[in-house]
């Protein structure tokens, strides 16, 4: 089978995506730094090189080494808080490092994945379900970070013949996911694991559109030898869940009983998503396996099993 190298292979998403590589038959070669990548989650069955994107001679090499025909471009700066306060680091690793990814990628590779983001790319919708051919104005730099890359993927293609996919997913959930990372499901199970009262920004009505990591990984991988003629797709639900909703949910899920302390929204937030995923049903055949109180439920199990003390 096809030797498929995946960037950031140790991280909650990627991990996943390597699995079912692996799972498939394919030769899955992992390069991450570990930096918020566990090594815990590392398939043994794949190969590991720890370096870092943004150093391009040490992950030229690895591409020189190892020949992949296909890569899974997911190693990235994640977190739309820490962009805010630290813009150039978020464009050092989701722009510079993409580059030198693409810059590996001349040598050989016939084709990459690219993973985007669907709900801070957009900024504030215009309308809701937000469809691929909504205009593009994010709020803050990691919108503007993630969907800059996207250009470049773009231009790779049209000057060396890199075929490749984008997709632009929505709020990602599911086992693995770090609390640390601060991105709610996980945030509020682990709160509620150590009996704290979970944080709520602004009043909580917000809404998100989630997608589960497994329902995304698992299609990712069936996606590589596809080759429609749209290149951009939004992955996702297509359902507005609100912060409060998730909070309610995991209340009924765990049997909590406190409540959640509100403060001040966050700039550069945008206040509610749902995106439009017919492009990706009638191209590639997505379908969403899980709602989102089943996965939710999984998420918060997840959670207890690893955090409880």
């Amino acid at each position: 089978m096809k030797k498929v190298l995946v960037t950031g292979g140790a991280g909650f998403i990627a991990s996943h995506i390597v699995d079912f590589l692996i799972m498939r038959g394919y030769d899955a070669i992992i390069i991450d730094n570990l930096s918020t990548g566990k090594e815990k989650y590392l398939n043994k069955k794949a190969k590991f090189y720890r370096a870092d994107i943004t150093n391009l001679d040490e992950i030229k090499e690895i591409f020189i080494q190892e020949k992949p025909e296909i890569v899974i471009h997911a190693a990235a700066q994640v977190m739309l808080r820490k962009s805010i306060d630290d813009p150039i680091y978020d464009a050092k690793t989701n722009i510079l490092g993409t580059i030198n990814v693409l810059e590996c990628c001349r040598n050989g590779v016939k084709k990459i994945i690219y993973t985007s983001t669907g709900g801070a790319r957009y900024g504030e919708p215009e309308y809701l379900p937000v469809d691929e051919k909504h205009k593009l104005n994010p709020l803050a730099p990691y919108g503007i970070s993630k969907h800059t890359a996207e250009h470049y993927v773009y231009a790779y293609s049209k000057l060396y013949g890199l075929d490749y996919l984008i997709f632009c997913f929505g709020n990602v959930y599911g086992p693995r996911d770090d609390p640390n990372c601060k991105r709610v499901s996980s945030l509020f199970s682990y709160q509620i694991v150590k009996n704290q009262d979970p944080v709520i920004f602004g009043d909580g009505n917000q809404t998100r559109d989630f997608i589960y990591v497994l329902d995304l990984a698992e299609f990712i991988v069936n996606s590589i030898e596809k080759n429609p003629e749209n290149k951009l797709f939004n992955l996702a639900n297509g359902e507005q869940i609100s912060v409060n909703d998730i909070f309610n949910l995991l209340k009924e899920i765990s049997g909590f009983s406190g409540v959640a302390k509100h403060i001040p929204a966050i700039p550069g937030e945008i206040r509610d998503i749902c995106l439009d995923t017919s492009l990706a049903k009638k191209d590639l055949g997505w379908k969403a396996k899980t709602d989102f109180k089943s996965g939710l439920c999984e998420t918060f199990n997840w959670i207890k099993e690893n955090y409880s003390e």
